[in-house]
């Protein structure tokens, strides 16, 4: 368990496994950028298939171990972390193709929302609870994948979408029943294959340079809240909410 890069073909598949709810720490955030980086780099490797297993595709940051950890370590962690994670994707020489079940929460909108194409699954739902854990960021992501309106009452309300509402937006691809999403995943990354290697990969570098926004540089503006947020205070006190239940919403067992 944990992240696991299968590779060797024109097809690359990076799993992501970690229980209860794929929330990563900040070790399993650097590790999934290798993943995914390595699996680019590779020069037999056409197209990358990004999914999870599990109850959902990603449920963010653990919160458990930055509460856990003294200091700010882990927070400047996983932030780093998160910023190496999607920029791996979007980075990433060949199309990624996200394939999301369930939740996917926080991190996992960052993931997503710089791949190059999403399936999901037909309970698969995105939302940004940030607010709601005193943290800001992914937003930038979250505006590839939604209006910008409906980005900004996510946002302020923690509210979720569904895959069928980003379907009908334009920016999931397929919505399937949950069985069969490795197949959709699988055929469209087949199919990208099938072309030319070398000018898919300029395709990926030529549109990545004619995007309005940079990426990177938008989401690294994001966390500079977040580290305000937490020299305030409120960080940490919706942290610590979060971990112990009062703040009203499950933790990451599903409580």
């Amino acid at each position: 368990m944990g992240i696991t890069l299968h590779g060797g073909g024109p097809v690359a598949e990076v799993v992501v496994e970690v229980p209860p709810v794929n929330a990563l720490t900040v070790s399993g955030w650097f590790e999934l950028a290798r993943a995914v980086r390595e699996a680019g780099h590779d020069p037999g490797t056409r197209a990358v298939v990004l999914r999870a297993e599990g109850r959902g595709f990603n449920a963010g940051v653990d919160v458990k171990e930055m509460q856990a950890t003294p200091g700010h370590a882990a927070l400047v962690g996983a932030n780093r972390g998160c910023f190496a994670a999607f920029a791996a994707v979007y980075e990433c020489e060949v199309p990624v193709i996200a394939a999301v079940h369930g939740f996917c929460l926080g991190g996992g909108v960052g993931l997503a929302g710089n791949a190059d194409i999403v399936v999901a699954s037909e309970d698969a739902y995105f939302g940004l609870p940030e607010v709601d854990r005193g943290a800001l960021g992914a937003a930038t992501h979250l505006a590839r994948l939604v209006p910008q309106h409906l980005m900004r009452a996510m946002v302020y309300t923690c509210r979720n979408v569904t895959a069928a509402e980003l379907h009908a937006f334009g920016s999931v691809l397929e919505v399937v029943p949950r069985d069969k999403l490795r197949d959709a995943a699988f055929e469209v990354a087949s199919a990208i294959a099938g072309k030319d290697p070398y000018v898919i990969r300029r395709a990926k570098e030529s549109l990545n340079g004619i995007d309005p926004i940079d990426v990177r540089r938008s989401y690294r503006f994001e966390q500079g809240f977040t580290f305000e947020l937490n020299l305030m205070g409120a960080g940490d006190r919706h942290r610590e909410a979060f971990v112990s239940g009062t703040d009203g919403t499950p933790d990451e067992e599903g409580r």
